[in-house]
């Protein structure tokens, strides 16, 4: 199996990266491919911009939303430019010069996840969440049109009118936390199954969602410490069981 993991901690040292490197192993050994992204060592720009509207466009976008994202990338000048232009122009027509304009780094990841065929993201917890550059990598490369899209009802507010596009076999997200067990039973779980689990990989369309926990890495004893490196080897090994 073709195997994108998309990695973000800022410690080249940490205990995070360490379980990285034994998953990485884990795959190997049992005959995956693997391209590691790791998002620090790029410096992924994470902040999205009106240049990344570009990204967000297909032939499905309502023309209305389509004008209300071109108005708010443009000054006035240009925006009255661009109105003249759209007044007479099909939505393929607009589509196809709007995503001339892509931002090159988006399509660089896109690409990358278009010809995986399953996710692994390792990173630790911060904040009940991913750490913000992780974030952003999905608000920028997750796009509408490329993760998914929306149908009419989508498109008036209703959660179910999301259409997903991903094929993807399988995603694995991997934490490693401060906190321990009992706090992420007590609450911290199943928040990050919702907003991270099911919004952020299952609605998009991957077929099996799988979240493991390393829990409290700086705090538990050194035992502890070598079996979380065993399991992370063995959920690489066994990644396609």
């Amino acid at each position: 199996m073709k195997v994108l993991t998309v990695y973000a901690n800022p410690n080249p040292r940490s205990f995070c990266h360490a379980i990285l490197e034994q998953f990485a192993q884990g795959l190997k050994d049992a005959g995956h491919t693997n391209e590691v992204v790791d998002l620090y060592a790029i410096k992924f720009d994470p902040v999205l911009k009106a240049r990344d509207y570009a990204n967000w466009i297909d032939e499905t976008i309502p023309m209305e939303t389509l004008k209300a994202m071109i108005q708010g990338s443009s000054n006035r000048i240009e925006w009255f430019f661009a109105q003249r232009w759209l007044s007479n122009k099909d939505i393929s027509d607009v589509v196809k010069l709007v995503r001339k304009f892509r931002p090159t780094d988006v399509v660089i990841q896109q690409e990358k996840i278009a010809g995986a065929q399953a996710l692994a993201i390792i990173a630790p917890v911060w904040f009940v969440g991913f750490p913000a550059i992780l974030k952003g990598w999905i608000e920028r490369v997750f796009t509408y049109g490329f993760a998914y899209s929306l149908t009419k009802e989508g498109w008036q507010g209703e959660i179910g009118g999301r259409i997903p596009l991903f094929k993807h076999e399988k995603a694995l997200i991997i934490s490693t936390t401060l906190f321990n067990e009992k706090a992420y039973e007590g609450g911290l779980g199943p928040a990050m199954k919702t907003l991270i689990d099911d919004f952020g990989f299952r609605y998009p369309g991957i077929k099996k969602v799988e979240h493991a926990y390393f829990y409290s890495v700086s705090a538990v004893d050194a035992a502890t410490r070598q079996n979380y490196l065993r399991q992370a080897y063995c959920l690489g090994k066994e990644f396609a069981q």
